[in-house]
This record gives structure tokens, C-alpha cells and sequence, in this order.
């Protein structure tokens, strides 16, 4: 279990290691390292997804390490609760970017092993803190240089707790 206290409150993930496995170590490994403490969730799109995982309050991306492969082939699907990478349009591209579903997102689900088919990989679920997650997506937005739905009120990732391996 993984725990985002930001300032709008805690987000409870459970990762789903069996059928996403890379995914899912490659996040904790980034929790582990304090990497998203003191990032924000830099994009909301209502109805949609919230997005975070990769900038500074000041839009300043965070230094990455290097992409990992894609599991949106795994069975798992963009459902309202999951996690899931965030990437380029390259389908291999994900790396400490991630998102939370607040819809029932089946497009982003994979269909092909194709540029345009691959997906987005789901590799956990909130299991508490959806409330949060809601208040969050209901932020307005505004833009920010090249980035669009960029929160008005700064959401930061204050502190991550991991409660098991």
C-alpha cells in the first residue's frame, strides 16, 4: 500500500504487482526514492483523469529515469479508481508520470501492438481516498506555458508512505 498525503488530503494505492509487475515496481522504486514529494498533480481534466507525477510546484520537470515497457497488454483496464502510467505517444515512453481515473476510461485500454492500439498501463487501484481524488479533479484549470489544464490551486504530494514492499 502506498500513501500520497498531499495537501488536499490522503490517497490509499494498492499496486496490483501480479499483472503489473514493471509498472508497479518501477512506482514503488520512485515512492521509495522520495522522488514524488514535493511534486504536483499538474493536470486535471474533469470528468477524465487527474495527472501527476513528474513536475514541480514552479511546472519544473523532475529528472526521470529511463522508460520502462508497456503492460497495457496485462488485462487490466482504465476503470474509475485505477492508476495508470502516463506517457508520450510512443507507447514505451512512461516513466514516473502517472494518472488516476475518475471515469471509466476503456479507450485508453489496449487493443493492438500498435503505436495507436497499446494503452495506457493500469498497475493499481485507490483504495481510499477517492473523495480526494474527486475534490482534485474539481479544480479549475488554466494554462501554463505549452500545458493546459494546469490546476489554478497548487495540488503538491506533501509526503508518500509505503506500508508494505
Amino acid at each position: 500500500m502506498i500513501i500520497l498525503t498531499t495537501n488536499f488530503g490522503d490517497i490509499h494505492i494498492e499496486l496490483n504487482k501480479e499483472k503489473a509487475p514493471v509498472s508497479s515496481k518501477n512506482f514503488l522504486k520512485y515512492c521509495q526514492e522520495g522522488f514524488y514529494e514535493g511534486t504536483i498533480f499538474h493536470r486535471v481534466i474533469k470528468g477524465f483523469m487527474i495527472q501527476g507525477g513528474g513536475f514541480t510546484a514552479d511546472m519544473q520537470e523532475k529528472e526521470m529515469r529511463a522508460p520502462i515497457v508497456n503492460e497495457a497488454n496485462r488485462g487490466l483496464k482504465n476503470l474509475n479508481g485505477t492508476i495508470a502510467m502516463a506517457r508520450t505517444d510512443a507507447p514505451h515512453s512512461a516513466t514516473s508520470e502517472f494518472f488516476i481515473n475518475i471515469a471509466n476510461n476503456t479507450f485508453l485500454d489496449h487493443t493492438a501492438t500498435t503505436n495507436a492500439g497499446w494503452g495506457y498501463a493500469v498497475f493499481g487501484e485507490v483504495t481510499i481516498g477517492m473523495d480526494v481524488v474527486k475534490k482534485i479533479a474539481k479544480i479549475k484549470t488554466k494554462s501554463v506555458g505549452e500545458f493546459d489544464d494546469v490546476p489554478k490551486e497548487i495540488i503538491i504530494i506533501e509526503k508518500v508512505t509505503i506500508t508494505e514492499d
